[in-house]
């Protein structure tokens, strides 16, 4: 099964900019989608209803703002949207569904580089998220990926030095990431590429920093140890990056 996470960064924009190309050259059994920023109603209706996808929508109720999307080639079924069933999260920024008894869930977590206040709202995710995640851990097999919005160590930021006071590369949230991998998740890319810098997921359009690959490694696919035994490779898709959206698909093949 490959499993691919993407913030397509506008899922109307991307499909103007080659997604369905990119879409066919990755091939992924599911599809995790975030920053989708479109209402399903918004979409016409060949990416609404894709031919040959299951799909579900998770749109925020702001329009052209955050939402997440899971396609998938495989029946499944919706377990929730939010991290509880009381949470509303009117930002549509977690959907998990269940294949079997695989649950995978599409993630984007809020970023905090517009000011203090959006960083406010970041920090209480972060506590929130960590408590689902450690319910989920406990739930039996589970991956979920997508853009967390932050660069968890200096091998995942090309800039690490004169990056340390942005969000994204604050010292709390690395060391809450941290914690999340203590804790029994594992970091799917990392473990696959060993100790090395990047490779990297989101880059900056200023200056040269897409063509030099100057990036930071923001989106993940993160997994429990019964996942984690079944992988077979990771790979990052800079092309569709490059030419689709100002982050890379990335995609683990699972032995499931």
């Amino acid at each position: 099964m490959r499993i691919t996470t993407w913030n397509v960064n506008g899922l109307r924009a991307a499909i103007r900019k080659g997604f369905a190309e990119h879409l066919e050259i990755i091939s992924p059994d599911v599809l995790l989608l975030q920053e989708v920023r479109a209402l399903p109603e918004q979409l016409d209706a060949e990416w609404r209803e894709p031919d040959g996808w299951h799909v579900c929508w998770h749109p925020a109720e702001k329009k052209g703002y955050s939402g997440t999307a899971v396609w998938s080639r495989l029946p499944f079924e919706v377990s929730e949207t939010g991290l509880t069933q009381s949470d509303p999260d009117v930002e549509g920024r977690v959907i998990t569904i269940q294949i079997g008894d695989l649950k995978i869930s599409s993630v984007y977590l809020p970023s905090g580089s517009s000011g203090d206040a959006r960083q406010a709202v970041k920090d209480e995710w972060l506590v929130n998220f960590r408590r689902w995640a450690d319910d989920q851990k406990d739930s039996g097999p589970m991956i979920f990926g997508g853009d967390l919005n932050i660069a968890h160590t200096e091998k995942d930021i090309f800039h690490a030095k004169s990056n340390q006071k942005t969000s994204g590369f604050l010292p709390h949230e690395r060391e809450w990431f941290g914690e999340l991998l203590e804790s029994g998740w594992h970091d799917l890319s990392r473990e696959h590429f060993g100790d090395v810098h990047g490779p990297y997921s989101w880059w900056s359009n200023r200056g040269r920093a897409r063509e030099l690959d100057r990036g930071w490694r923001i989106d993940y696919l993160l997994a429990t140890a019964e996942v984690r035994d079944r992988l077979e490779s990771v790979e990052i898709h800079r092309a569709a990056g490059l030419t689709v959206s100002d982050h890379a698909p990335v995609s683990v093949d699972i032995d499931y």
